[in-house]
């Protein structure tokens, strides 16, 4: 699913990831889903994240261990920073194009 989010606010848009995800549990399927910019409790909602910047692999694995991942490679996601937002960044060139953040479950 590509940028289901788009013209939704925050709450609609936690509200449709925890029935996806409720439904991926229940069919025993994956869904992947590409948001731009997620709340911090939809992006609490996923397994799993990949990074991609222009078309490589920066990133792929359990959600929580992302922050330690970048931590370890130099780049520390500053306190108060929306752990999505920062996971963006860190994978974008500057030019942004051809960056993109997976999350699934």
């Amino acid at each position: 699913m590509d940028e289901i989010s788009t013209g939704l606010d925050s709450s609609t848009t936690y509200q449709i990831i925890r029935y996806l995800k409720h439904s991926t549990r229940a069919l025993d399927t994956t869904t992947i889903i590409s948001l731009l910019q997620p709340a911090p409790e939809t992006y609490e909602l996923f397994d799993d994240v990949i990074l991609l910047c222009e078309g490589q692999i920066v990133y792929q694995g359990p959600r929580e261990a992302a922050i330690d991942f970048f931590r370890q490679m130099g780049f520390s996601c500053p306190e108060r920073k929306n752990v999505a937002d920062f996971l963006q960044e860190v994978s974008s060139t500057s030019s942004h194009i051809g960056s993109y953040v997976f999350y699934y479950f």
